[in-house]
């Protein structure tokens, strides 16, 4: 755009419903149409004369769709008040953005940097057949679907249809005769929920294979996105199992990139069967900056406390948006060591391993149905309710309202379990209250993390 026109104007009439946009001041903005993808007007001019330095220009209106409509109509190009910008390479952004701090933050490692080999996540295209809450209902779809039955019956019954890359009788050609039921795996679909995967590739169109085999075997994966959809950033995730492109975000931008601390190794014959997922020039990196070489999972634990400092996501937030993020080496080898501690218990309590998750104060202490039918949080009582005679006691609303990625994790977990129409099992009553536990000290981690970091 730059190359071919002289003048650029834009001129942002904000309105997004997909991002819940509101005025600077916290106001409603509406959009100028009725549509959800926020709308602008772009001006671009070519001069006879084309000029040496091309000039971008740039204003905002926010606000109701009267109050647009109304400075739309009484302003011109000429009387608008424009910011001008300068787009700077390589994103060249046409929005205002605040790179005061892009020589510090380039210094820093990207992840693609840190580690080897990295891939989006497993996609299925019929999550409603190969995913499910537990591994009998798995297993009960794919007797229907090996079963002696025609194609249209089957696709009937399980709600599958043929696609361009995937074709039923296929599928079902191909799996006859198959034990098909022991490639059935956990699988992480959201934060704090791990449910169950046909893991056979004629049944999913991305596998991810080979990649996704390092996490078939006992492994730690980094989950990160690339870019933001709706910052701020709060995109880091851990898994230790199969897991899905949706893991952070079901929003099409904020796909989840895994990175694991180790890579298995089948075929070449050595005596450790597993390598760290390090690069080499990252690992001599950190050798020189600390002066010796810490443990492949000291290093993954330091990475994964930076990624939960909260100033270290606010002073970088401008660049968390639009890229993997960078990790800083560590200076200081005490302070790399309580960093790293602090991300092992991160880890574990996001695996929900930590031992402290044994006992917690949240209850559940009515009977009835354990059907989630209407999912909704009290903040004077700290309950959450799931139906007119049950709840969760003892959450707070910091734990209810806290998010990984786009979710809502307290709130996500009952929800997809309503719409399922489901009822909680006694394993996962007792699963909730650990995930509200893990992050009500989650929240006290990133507040020891505040302490140790250096980014003010």
């Amino acid at each position: 755009m730059l190359a071919s026109f002289d003048e650029i104007y834009i001129l942002n009439l904000h309105g997004s419903l997909r991002i819940g946009e509101k005025t600077p001041e916290g106001g409603k903005d509406e959009n100028v149409f009725d549509i959800q993808q926020g709308v602008a007007i772009a001006l671009y001019v070519k001069l006879e004369k084309p000029l040496e330095e091309k000039k971008v220009y740039y204003a905002d209106l926010w606000g109701l769709r009267s109050e647009k409509y109304k400075n739309l109509f009484e302003n011109d190009v000429e009387s608008t008040d424009w910011q001008e910008l300068e787009p700077r390479e390589p994103y060249y952004f046409f929005v205002p953005k605040d790179f005061a701090l892009q020589e510090e933050y380039e210094e820093f490692w990207k992840v693609t940097e840190i580690f080897k080999e990295w891939s989006s996540g497993v996609k299925t295209h019929r999550d409603h057949f190969v995913v499910g809450f537990t591994k009998e209902e798995i297993v009960q779809r794919l007797e229907v679907f090996t079963r002696d039955l025609s194609d249209e019956v089957v696709k009937e019954r399980l709600k599958l249809k043929d696609t361009g890359s995937w074709k039923l009788s296929e599928a079902r050609g191909k799996l006859r005769g198959k034990a098909i039921e022991n490639e059935i795996f956990p699988y992480a679909y959201i934060p704090f929920d791990v449910r169950w995967i046909c893991y056979e590739s004629d049944l999913i169109d991305r596998p991810r294979l080979p990649f996704m085999e390092h996490l078939l075997k006992e492994n730690l994966s980094l989950t990160v996105t690339r870019i933001l959809a709706e910052p701020p950033f709060m995109h880091a995730c851990i898994s230790n199992c199969l897991s899905d492109i949706c893991l952070v975000s079901a929003k099409t931008k904020e796909t989840a990139y895994f990175f694991p601390l180790y890579l298995h190794v089948n075929k070449i014959k050595v005596e450790s069967k597993r390598a760290p997922n390090f690069t080499a020039e990252f690992l001599q990196a950190v050798k020189e900056a600390l002066g010796i070489e810490p443990t492949p999972e000291e290093i993954f634990y330091y990475i994964y406390a930076v990624l939960y400092s909260l100033s270290y996501r606010k002073r970088y937030e401008e660049f968390l948006k639009i890229d993997f993020p960078r990790v800083p080496l560590p200076e200081d080898y005490e302070k790399f060591k309580k960093l790293s501690e602090l991300g092992r218990e991160l880890v574990e309590l996001h695996l929900l391993t930590h031992p402290s998750l044994g006992e917690t104060s949240v209850g559940f202490p009515e009977s009835g149905s354990d059907e989630v039918e209407k999912v909704y949080y009290d903040e004077n009582s700290e309950r959450v309710w799931i139906n007119k005679v049950q709840y969760f006691d003892g959450i707070s609303k910091d734990v209810w309202e806290y998010k990984i990625g786009a979710y809502q994790v307290m709130a996500k977990y009952l929800k997809d379990r309503k719409k399922e129409k489901r009822k909680l099992s006694l394993g996962e009553t007792g699963h909730y209250m650990k995930v509200a536990k893990a992050i009500e000290r989650t929240i006290g981690v990133q507040g020891e993390v505040e302490e140790e970091e250096e980014y003010r």
